[in-house]
């Protein structure tokens, strides 16, 4: 897209801001008073937290609308992340999140455009700017430059493109489903072993076994920064769904924030659980070059009282279990934000057998782990390839040669 080429006879190279393709509506937030969820006035979407497959799903509404996508657009996310794409099947209203593209009836077809827009979405992304989000310009959209060929080659690109996606994407709904009755599977492992435990030794509740401590949030006036200082900061959006942490986005603490705060810090002996929002009960272990890092107010850590006769990680894989999702999920307060108060977390129960025993489950569900990893890493490379498959194919599209 940032480099044209050469097009097939009856294309033509057209800007996306030209109305012969189609119309920019950027979205404006609505009044916050004006939002219900008890379906009075017009549906409203505020970005891709909404976005399904191919339509959002309504949560919301506003009784006083600024801007309004109609039947047939194609809504795209310009706010973190940038790029996302669904089709509107309602009239709504759209947040400052969201543009919509309404494409010209007789020059454009909607799907052309969606498919376009899918595959540049990586392009669109790189464009967008801001350095709390990222976002893109309605002037950045209306400079995109879109190769468009007669509105019967493009219906044309169109169905072929429907039929050869129809067959990648069950191939990747069917790695996925095996990758998720790899996941349900390790579920039974890990509830028939702890199961079996309970069976077998007495109960200890978690504030027996160790002390919990809260993270701390960045104090008020201070900010997390992206250079990279000694004082990491670990946010819930850095644990990984299998217990570890993603440190490709890591925030730091500047020196002076850092003395703030540091007492509030987790070493790679402790297990964190996150206590609040909708990823309550995530838990994991650090890696041990984040020793010291600071942890955010969304999670607590657990400290050993005896650390020679407890096994963080078979504290880990308990936390996986049934067992301690079921306690958790009757500690929890459902509120707005949900919340697991500390004191809660400590009266959760579970078989505490001693280390020798804590260490044969560990090896056992070490092993069978690492063998549905591999199932499930198997699985993830022919998905991926699939969907290179289908980005070579969007590319042989827009240049005419499918």
């Amino acid at each position: 897209m940032s480099e044209l080429y050469q097009l097939p006879e009856g294309w033509e190279w057209k800007k996306l801001g030209d109305s012969s393709v189609c119309k920019l509506v950027m979205g404006q937030s609505p009044s916050s008073d004006t939002y219900n969820s008890d379906g009075k006035g017009m549906p409203f979407f505020q970005g891709k937290t909404e976005f399904g497959e191919m339509y959002p799903t309504v949560s919301k509404y506003c009784t006083a609308p600024k801007k309004i996508a109609e039947i047939g657009d194609i809504l795209l996310s310009v706010r973190a992340p940038v790029g996302p794409t669904n089709i509107s099947n309602i009239q709504c209203c759209i947040g400052r999140g969201l543009g919509a593209i309404r494409p010209s009836e007789s020059n454009t077809l909607t799907n052309y455009l969606l498919y376009f827009f899918r595959n540049f979405e990586l392009e669109i992304s790189n464009k967008g700017k801001g350095s709390t989000f990222s976002a893109i310009t309605k002037k950045e959209l209306e400079d995109t430059n879109i190769p468009l060929p007669p509105l019967s080659e493009q219906q044309r690109i169109v169905s072929k493109l429907d039929l050869l996606f129809e067959k990648i994407d069950k191939s990747i709904a069917l790695h996925q489903k095996n990758m998720d009755e790899a996941n349900a599977f390790m579920g039974s492992v890990l509830n028939d072993v702890f199961g079996e435990l309970e069976e077998k030794y007495e109960k200890f509740s978690i504030n027996t076994v160790a002390t919990i401590k809260g993270g701390k949030r960045v104090p008020k006036g201070y900010k997390l920064s992206e250079k990279p200082t000694p004082y990491p900061y670990l946010r819930v959006t850095d644990f990984k769904d299998y217990g570890t942490i993603c440190t490709g986005k890591m925030l730091y603490l500047t020196k002076e924030v850092y003395e703030l705060i540091k007492r509030y810090t987790i070493t790679d002996k402790d297990l964190y659980i996150t206590n609040v929002g909708n990823t309550i009960g995530k838990s994991g272990i650090i890696p041990s070059e984040l020793n010291g890092a600071n942890l955010t107010e969304n999670a607590v850590k657990l400290v050993y009282k005896d650390k020679n006769n407890t096994s963080n990680k078979f504290m880990y894989y308990f936390t996986k279990s049934s067992i301690f999702l079921t306690q958790l999920e009757s500690a929890t307060m459902q509120m707005a934000v949900p919340k697991l108060a500390i004191m809660r977390l400590g009266e959760i129960t579970l078989p505490f057998p001693n280390i020798s025993i804590q260490q044969k489950v560990v090896k056992y569900l070490d092993e069978i782990s690492e063998k549905i990893e591999k199932i499930k890493q198997a699985q993830k490379a022919k998905m991926d390839s699939l969907k290179a498959l289908k980005a070579s194919i969007l590319d042989q599209a827009f240049k005419g040669e499918l």
